[in-house]
């Protein structure tokens, strides 16, 4: 048994939550280039140009690559031959995100009560942890920041098994053509099929955490992908809303076996601020 210290898990998340706000990874980038090559709009191309840029700017200047700081969405894979020592694991991520908020110089976007007063709780907390066990005795840590202009054009349906891929398809492609310019394309649209009505949406989430252009190891799902990212650029928002080729960089699939009376189906838009890190301890 492997002990960790929560100070560990502490430290490593803050640093990743500054790096995930400040440094576009470099597959979300390689995407944008060769989005770049292929793009016949004329604004499109513009638009791929001042997103590139911006990026370059975030890193170079450690400021972050998007106003809207989001959500602090943590996954802790957390190996079974492991012992959390120190203290309150949720409390230690929590603290992680206060800090990273203040040093960081991050928006702070959560209130306390959603509905009436919505009182901003001023540091960006509580964060929203996934907690998976797998094996081995080892920690590693996700962060993907999600902000809100993405996340408030997503949607989840209970389709009928009768439905099949057309209705899931057709789910899928009415969800972005909904969200438009309001979501700040070009998009990453994570696709959970299957579960049940909370775990497709954790499916949807998850899937955006695989790097951008990696097709799923399954090749039935990963035709899917396919066939879902072409149909997806024929909408035609492209870059930012403006037109053009470009109004997803890639699409991932994560399924899951359900009920045989069930379709479960969530779509979770990510937009063009496709915002991870990752450490391992």
């Amino acid at each position: 048994m492997r002990e960790v210290h929560v100070n560990q898990i502490k430290e490593a998340l803050k640093e990743a939550i500054v790096e995930a706000n400040c440094k576009l990874p470099s597959d979300v980038r390689v995407a944008f280039e060769k989005a770049l090559k292929r793009e016949t709009s004329p604004i499109g191309k513009e638009v791929l140009q001042q997103i590139l840029l911006n990026a370059e700017i975030a890193q170079k200047e450690k400021m972050p690559y998007c106003q809207d700081t989001g959500v602090d969405v943590v996954f802790l894979f957390i190996g079974q031959d492991v012992h959390i020592t120190g203290g309150s694991l949720q409390d230690a991520v929590n603290e992680a995100v206060r800090e990273a908020t203040k040093e960081g110089y991050l928006r702070a976007s959560m209130v306390w009560d959603p509905v009436f007063e919505r009182k901003n709780t001023g540091d960006n907390t509580p964060a929203i942890v996934h907690y998976e066990i797998v094996p081995g005795d080892k920690v590693e840590i996700v962060v993907a920041p999600k902000g809100a202009g993405s996340e408030n054009t997503s949607r989840l349906a209970m389709l009928k098994p009768a439905d099949g891929w057309e209705g899931v398809k057709k789910f899928v492609l009415e969800t972005v053509k909904l969200a438009g310019p309001n979501a700040c394309p070009p998009f990453t649209v994570g696709v959970g099929i299957g579960g049940n009505f909370e775990y497709c949406a954790y499916l949807a989430k998850k899937a955006l955490l695989r790097p951008v252009g990696e097709r799923h190891k399954d090749p039935l799902v990963a035709r899917v992908e396919e066939e879902l990212l072409e149909e997806i650029n024929k909408i035609g928002w492209g870059p930012m809303g403006f037109g053009g080729d470009t109004t997803a960089v890639d699409v991932k699939v994560e399924m899951y076996p359900c009920h045989i009376a069930s379709l479960p189906v969530a779509v979770n838009i990510q937009c063009h601020a496709n915002r991870h890190a990752k450490r391992v301890i």
